[in-house]
C-alpha cells in the first residue's frame, strides 16, 4: 500500500490525468442519456436499443451514438436552452412588468399634462388594452 509521501509528482499528475478522463467519460454518458431521454424523433424501442447497447458496449455505444446522431443532439441542446431562455425572459416580463391598470394610469397622466395628444392617447390606450 503506497502512502501519500511515497507518490512522486509523476504519479500524482498521473492519477489527475486518469481522474479526469474517468470525469470526462461519466459526464459524456450521461448527456447522452439525457439526450436519449428527451429526444422526440426516437421511438420508444430505439431508446431501449440505444440505452441497451451504451450499457452493454459502453465504448463503441458512445462512439456509435456520437457518429449517428451528434447533429441532432447539439440541435436539440439549442432548442432546449432557447425554450428555457424564453421562459425566463417571459416569466421576468411577467414579474417586472407593468399591469394594465398602471399603463393605464400613466396614459392618462401624460394625456392629462398634454405629452399625449387625443388620437395618440386613444391609440396607447387600444395597445395597453389589447396587450
Amino acid at each position: 500500500m503506497q502512502l501519500a509521501a511515497d507518490f512522486g509528482t509523476g504519479q500524482v499528475l498521473w492519477s489527475i490525468f486518469w481522474l479526469f478522463l474517468f470525469v470526462m467519460w461519466f459526464t459524456l454518458v450521461i448527456s447522452i442519456f439525457r439526450d436519449i431521454i428527451r429526444a422526440d424523433d426516437m421511438s420508444g424501442a430505439t431508446k431501449a436499443v440505444w440505452t441497451a447497447v451504451i450499457i452493454f458496449l459502453p465504448y463503441l455505444g458512445v462512439f456509435l451514438y456520437l457518429v449517428t446522431n451528434g447533429a441532432n443532439m447539439g440541435e436539440r441542446a439549442a432548442r432546449e436552452m432557447q425554450a428555457q431562455e424564453d421562459a425566463a425572459r417571459d416569466y421576468i416580463r411577467d414579474a417586472a412588468g407593468t399591469s394594465q391598470a398602471d399603463e393605464l394610469a400613466k396614459l392618462a397622466d401624460l394625456h392629462g399634462k398634454g405629452v399625449l395628444d387625443d388620437a395618440e392617447y386613444a391609440k396607447a390606450k387600444q395597445r395597453a388594452i389589447g396587450s
